[in-house]
């Protein structure tokens, strides 16, 4: 009887592939194929953007090996993220759309996708912003450069708007602040998709949509006729709320676009001066509209004036303050994102294996 026994090489593979499982809570045959081992050499490349935990998974694979006498030299991990399938047709260098919508106007959801589509790019993602409130536009506003003007260098597409490492594009770029967009809203649909497709927009892992409230024309041509990858809903504990929530998860279900999970803003309010707690919209409304619809609860974030004054002054939390533990709550919010836009995509495989 011939036995075969392991190499190195392969033990080491073997040690990183079950660290990284249990750091993302995969099996070994998940992450296989993310590792190469070449000697003592480890390259990682993760298909989803989790640059928080490097540091950390780096010390336990290197404490791992310690202890069973297999030493690793250097560990480089990179982030690759893939495109994920969709029936429409992709935009140039957009590998994924991320709709994040509410159903509900009020409950902050400009602002969570301003942080979130930072902290997409803290975690190692290459992140583009889309504004698809053509009548009420907000994000010049919150990304403090409302006095941008419009370059094309080529005639047919527009150079997409900077601030602060992020691109963007809004039509809040090409009318004037006190004017108003008094559109039918065909036309309204007719600007969005001008925007999504006539900006020139760099390679792009993630184009982050902020979606308008409600569930009509827009949002409609957002699902239907462009390469909409997943959306995430935001509401907040309020009954009124997660009522107009359920119904923006119910559109998107219809129309096939899977929801990765939801947001809860505003959950609970903490006074910086005692510590108190007050659920001023309620409480665990989100958590309950999650479990109903069986889609994950992303994070939970506090009604806190520090993100309405950074927002208002045109550097957003996690440009303002990168460090502040509400800012890491955007980063946690980011990830879990990224992973389930990922762990859909194996799903779309394994039903297309079947």
């Amino acid at each position: 009887m011939l036995f075969s026994r392991s190499t190195p090489e392969q033990k080491r593979q073997s040690l990183v592939s079950k660290q990284l499982a249990a750091q993302f809570e995969l099996t070994d045959k998940h992450v296989g194929t993310w590792v190469t081992v070449s000697g003592d050499d480890v390259l990682i490349t993760l298909p989803f953007a989790a640059a928080t935990v490097h540091d950390a998974l780096t010390a336990h694979i290197k404490k791992a090996a310690h202890e069973e006498n297999l030493p690793i030299q250097n560990i480089v991990i990179e982030t690759d993220i893939q495109a994920s399938p969709t029936k429409v047709a992709k935009v140039t260098n957009i590998k994924n759309i991320i709709a994040v919508a509410s159903g509900k106007g009020g409950v902050g959801k400009s602002t969570t996708s301003v942080n979130i589509a930072y902290a997409l790019m803290a975690q190692g993602a290459k992140v583009g912003l889309l504004d698809a409130d053509i009548y009420g536009p907000s994000i010049p506003i919150m990304l403090g450069n409302t006095d941008s003007t419009p370059a094309s260098r080529d005639d047919k597409t527009i150079i997409p708007f900077a601030a602060h490492g992020l691109v963007a594009s809004s039509i809040g770029y090409f009318v004037p602040a006190e004017n108003a967009t008094v559109w039918r809203g065909p036309m309204a649909s007719k600007a969005l998709e001008q925007l999504l497709r006539e900006t020139g927009w760099p390679e792009l892992d993630y184009l982050i949509v902020d979606m308008p409230p409600g569930t009509g024309d827009i949002q409609l041509t957002l699902a239907q006729q462009m390469p909409v990858s997943a959306a995430v809903i935001v509401t907040t504990p309020q009954d009124l709320a997660v009522a107009d929530a359920s119904k923006g998860i119910a559109m998107f279900n219809k129309v096939d676009v899977p929801v990765l999970g939801l947001i809860e803003n505003m959950s609970l309010y903490i006074c910086p001066k005692c510590g108190h707690q007050d659920h001023i919209f309620d409480k665990d409304g989100g958590v309950e509209l999650a479990k109903r619809n069986k889609v994950p609860l992303l994070g939970q974030l506090p009604l806190n004036v520090k993100i309405r004054q950074h927002t208002d002054e045109g550097t957003p939390l996690l440009v303002a303050e990168p460090h502040d533990p509400l800012s890491q709550t955007y980063m946690t919010c980011a990830a879990a994102i990224s992973k389930q836009l990922y762990m859909d995509g194996l799903m779309d495989l394994r039903i297309q294996n079947i």
